[in-house]
């Protein structure tokens, strides 16, 4: 009995010296990704579903030819070549539904966290839910300002938003009155000193509705007509009707992709002749849009990546090949934004070398991920930590493009930053 005493003892002692085994590395990683794929915004789901899975094949590959790191690592290194596994969910445009969906993901899928949601009424739903539970989300492509300034813990947001996409709008405008915009004389600011603005009244439209007129008083133009009109409208005749009549040199709109084409049709049936047509991406930068072919020549809208960024950017380029070979066309402002906010996810995950969801938070809240590695023009993604702002990327910009025809494709040409510019702006419209 004494030896077995013994023996017991030896045992129990080697084990206690034993060094510490480190918890396994998990084989996945579980991401909630949540987007409109029905519904009024499905063109725009499948485009940003299509973005986040091709981010997560070249994060889960080691892929030649495509020059950024993640491309190298076949998974998460530092997490022992993790796979990301992306867990989609539809939330059809409904903020309520959003918010459920994101409280199945966390308590029954038990992901790491959230990527989401295009909608910023969804956003701002989905991003309670988080909070509320402490799990990382990061945003992508929603633009309601609002959303970075509720000093969230558990949000970041890699897109710039709102308020300074329309900046660079009236930037565009005060540049066509002082000749700065290629192929364009200098324009009397009489010919464009009205506006009319016309902006779904979600979340997202009215707040860019309150942009535009803040600006509008800022650089000195003059809002003839600032429309709120409800989303997903069968209708949008007396709206068009409306800013007609107050005969601006300028149409302004913030539509979802049903609106933006019912928007254009009503346009051209009521014959309008404005000088400028500018929408806020979302509808006016999705394929069904470039499908109205000849009545979008010369429309602008802002976006953070146009095709014609790949002869600027080579990474762009090598990106947007794998794209066109999985979807037959070009990466667009929503599906490049979902990519680049996977990729921060991708990033993030590397920096934590875990999954818990603090050593998260304080990788997300120290990251850097310079613009070489991105596919849109960006100087980089940092998120702010301190100020009015919290979670909100400080290194993202955004770019002004517009349709043209090139024979018989229509492009879309970068126009501003003026520095950039891939050819003339097309100025006056030509109206219907």
């Amino acid at each position: 009995m004494r030896k077995v005493a013994i023996f017991a003892a030896i045992a129990v002692l080697a084990v206690c010296l034993m060094p510490a085994m480190a918890p396994a590395a998990p084989k996945e990683i579980k991401i909630g990704v949540i987007y409109p794929l029905t519904g009024p915004a499905a063109a725009a789901g499948r485009e940003l579903r299509a973005g986040a899975e091709l981010a997560a094949k070249i994060a889960n590959s080691a892929m030649d030819g495509i020059d950024m790191t993640m491309a190298k690592n076949a998974g998460i290194k530092s997490l022992g070549g993790a796979k990301l596994k992306l867990i989609f969910k539809d939330h059809q445009g409904n903020p309520q539904l959003g918010a459920d969906l994101a409280k199945k993901l966390i308590l029954d899928e038990k992901v790491v966290g959230i990527l989401g949601c295009y909608y910023s009424s969804v956003t701002k739903t989905v991003s309670a839910v988080c909070e509320r539970y402490g799990v990382p989300m990061i945003n992508g492509t929603s633009t309601s300002p609002t959303l970075t300034k509720r000093g969230f813990k558990w949000f970041w947001r890699t897109t710039p938003h709102d308020k300074w996409f329309t900046k660079d709008l009236f930037e565009l405008l005060v540049g066509l009155t002082k000749g700065k915009v290629k192929g364009v004389k200098a324009v009397p600011k009489a010919e464009i000193q009205k506006l009319a603005a016309a902006c779904e009244k979600t979340e997202w439209g009215s707040n860019v509705s309150i942009e535009i007129k803040n600006f509008a008083k800022e650089y000195g133009f003059d809002l003839v007509a600032n429309i709120l009109y409800a989303a997903k409208s069968p209708d949008l005749s007396s709206e068009v009707q409306s800013m007609i009549a107050a005969k601006p040199g300028a149409m302004l709109f913030a539509s979802y992709t049903s609106d933006a084409l019912l928007m254009i049709k009503t346009l051209k049936s009521m014959k309008a002749k404005p000088k400028l047509i500018w929408g806020q991406d979302a509808g006016f930068d999705k394929p069904e849009f470039i499908a109205l072919g000849d009545d979008i020549d010369g429309i602008l809208t802002r976006s953070v990546f146009l095709p014609s960024v790949v002869k600027i950017k080579p990474l762009a380029g090598q990106v947007n090949k794998l794209y066109v070979k999985k979807m037959g066309h070009d990466l667009d402002g929503a599906s490049a934004r979902a990519f680049t906010g996977l990729q921060a996810w991708v990033y993030v995950l590397e920096k934590a070398g875990s999954t818990k969801p603090k050593a998260i938070q304080a990788a997300a809240n120290t990251i850097s991920i310079p613009g070489k590695q991105l596919v849109v023009p960006w100087f980089g993604i940092k998120f702010a930590t301190k100020g009015d702002e919290i979670g909100q990327n400080v290194l993202g910009s955004g770019l002004i493009g517009q349709y043209q025809k090139k024979g018989d494709k229509m492009t879309l040409q970068v126009v501003y930053p003026f520095d950039m510019a891939t050819d003339d702006m097309i100025f006056p419209f030509k109206g219907y």
